[in-house]
């Protein structure tokens, strides 16, 4: 029997398809009742005008002369059947299209926007790759349970309805019999359908390590390549390819057994009718007309009841599919806006960090970066954070940014709590330049103008031109419409991030982090990538986290954090004078201690 969180997660997935159904429900009810035309006029209205017919050519009388005089309503009443039959065929065709068309795209809308406004801690934890393939499987498992209640179970449902109103005026006993074996079917399947759920669940998620598995080595082809480890790689690659096999091969032995006892019940059902068929005249007195109703009737829903067993293993395949994007979608997002949420408005700059606590949990385990923490940086003050690794220069940043929420106290900005504005507007105040620039794979243009959408061609030129960038770009065979390959791979280092500076430049905030953003580069690299970072920290509020201390040297203002709490504060000369940790590290770096 499926778990309870199973069950809990199908009702779930249920709740987030009924949501898109119910905004195309016009659509949504003519596939249903175009299917049950279809199914009463060509499954169940032709053998009914034909066993009227049967019963006329039995009863004999009529002349060649009179035969369009006597069937001729018949014959005109078949044209019409099949006429509207077909009608409703085509009707069903176009409701079906248009609605996985419209529910893809709201389905994708809805992944998109779970995905795009879930915190980094989030992100930091699950395989960019499974994301998007659970995202894939989620769109597709709503157009495979469409499918599947379009075809085996309404059919199914109509089959049984219309079975019984036309045959039970006629053959009342053996209606009953016929309906009560095909309640034992129905109760068996649906037994077996709720044990093997759990076992398509298990399924999905082997496929979606899989998945993270071949995203995690692609992505870091490079390192693979670099250290020979594609053995190794492929090991695991084919640990969870076994283990998606051996899943797969417990669902399909499920679904043979399943089968098989299905296969079991139908037999007797046509054993059932076999018997009725042959002495139901002798018997009864059933007329020939009935009989070749009862027949195909039967046949009829009896065949559609064995397409139950392919429609729920689909049930089963679209549930599991659709279960880890459900789970995402009902994960609570640990940084959401207030509903009273302001824009920020940001006109000098200043920040304040207000008695601040924050901790982070990691397999239950809380660990305490920031206690009671107070910070004041005035407008237009170049700050550095310095420390140790570890003592929560970069955490302090995405807390301003809210990557994450702290737990007490406040962030403000020019007097306005971070945490009472939309993240948005907070974050379009807040140019953040990181130590591996984030480019799309995208033009360079569109990767400069990612921060100002609608900048011109000259504004983009002259942010290009103040990050140092455009004698590179122009050298480029397609400059500014050159493809910088996915995260900027066909760029050095040296580019990418002079292309994350001009995006930071063109952006124009009135406060700028830079999170290490000149360590992963060579001395020439770094040059041109200081002079433009000169540039642009003029006239804003800047934070730099940095290790290399001549980053730092500089600026109005040097910071130094030791396990969340600050342990000097002043200027570059100031802390050298004072002798404590900066001027250790300081004489560290710069090999005074050799002299």
């Amino acid at each position: 029997m499926a778990s309870q969180s199973g069950v809990s997660l199908t009702r779930r997935t249920l709740h987030y398809y009924w949501i898109v159904t119910r905004r195309h429900l016009g659509m949504f009810i003519g596939l249903i009742l175009s299917s049950m035309g279809f199914q009463a006029l060509l499954s169940y209205g032709n053998p009914y005008v034909m066993s009227l017919i049967v019963d006329k050519v039995s009863a004999g009388g009529v002349g060649a002369d009179e035969v369009f005089a006597v069937f001729g309503p018949y014959i005109i009443a078949l044209i019409l059947i099949n006429l509207f039959g077909q009608l409703f065929s085509k009707l069903q065709d176009y409701t079906m299209f248009k609605l996985e068309i419209a529910a893809s795209y709201d389905l994708a809308t809805m992944c998109f926007d779970s995905l795009a406004n879930q915190s980094m801690t989030f992100h930091s934890n699950r395989f960019g790759g499974t994301l998007v393939s659970q995202t894939t499987k989620f769109m597709n498992a709503y157009n495979q349970l469409l499918e599947t209640i379009t075809f085996p179970f309404l059919p199914v449902i109509c089959s049984v309805v219309f079975t019984c109103t036309l045959l039970i005026p006629r053959v009342p006993l053996y209606v009953l019999i016929l309906m009560s074996l095909l309640v034992v079917y129905a109760i068996v399947s649906y037994l077996m359908y709720r044990r093997i759920l759990s076992l398509n669940e298990q399924a999905a998620g082997a496929q979606n390590q899989l998945s993270g598995e071949l995203s995690d080595a692609v992505t870091n082809i490079l390192a693979v390549k670099t250290s020979g480890r594609e053995d190794y790689e492929r090991g695991l690659f084919d640990k969870a390819n076994r283990e998606v096999v051996e899943r797969d091969s417990k669902r399909m032995w499920a679904s043979l057994a399943r089968g098989i006892l299905t296969a079991c019940i139908a037999l007797v059902i046509m054993s059932v009718v076999s018997i009725f068929i042959s002495g139901g005249n002798a018997w009864f007195g059933i007329s020939a007309g009935t009989v070749v109703m009862m027949f195909t009737y039967t046949y009829t829903v009896t065949n559609q009841f064995n397409f139950i067993n392919n429609g729920l293993q689909r049930f089963n395949r679209a549930f599991g599919d659709a279960s880890g994007m459900t789970a995402v979608l009902d994960e609570p997002r640990l940084v959401d806006d207030e509903p009273d949420a302001r824009e920020l408005v940001v006109s000098e700059g200043a920040i304040d960090f207000n008695n601040l606590n924050f901790w982070y949990s990691d397999g239950g385990v809380q660990t305490q970066v920031f206690d009671n923490f107070n910070l004041h940086i005035p407008a237009g003050q170049r700050i550095g954070l310095v420390g140790r690794s570890g003592a929560g220069k970069t955490t302090l940043t995405k807390l301003l940014l809210r990557l994450s929420d702290i737990q007490e106290g406040e962030i403000c900005i020019d007097g306005q709590n971070v945490a009472k504005s939309t993240q948005q507007s907070l974050r379009r105040q807040v140019a953040y330049v990181p130590q591996e620039a984030l480019l799309f794979h995208r033009t360079i243009a569109e990767n400069i103008a990612y921060s100002r959408p609608n900048a011109s061609r000259e504004q983009i030129v002259e942010a290009a031109r103040q990050a140092n960038a455009l004698e590179f770009i122009e050298q480029l065979p397609q400059g500014f419409e050159t493809i910088t390959g996915e995260r900027g791979i066909k760029l050095s280092g040296g580019q990418r991030q002079r292309i994350a500076i001009a995006r930071a430049m063109l952006a124009d905030c009135p406060i700028l982090v830079l999170d290490e953003a000149t360590s992963a580069l060579d001395s020439e690299s770094e040059k041109l990538v200081q002079d433009a970072l000169e540039k642009l920290m003029r006239g804003r509020t800047t934070i730099v986290v940095a290790h290399r201390l001549s980053t730092v040297a500089g600026l109005d203002r040097v910071v130094v954090l030791d396990h969340g709490k600050i342990v000097e504060d002043g200027t570059h000369a100031e802390l050298i004078e004072a002798d404590g940790v900066y001027a250790s590290l300081w004489n560290r770096q710069t090999g005074a201690y050799l002299e």
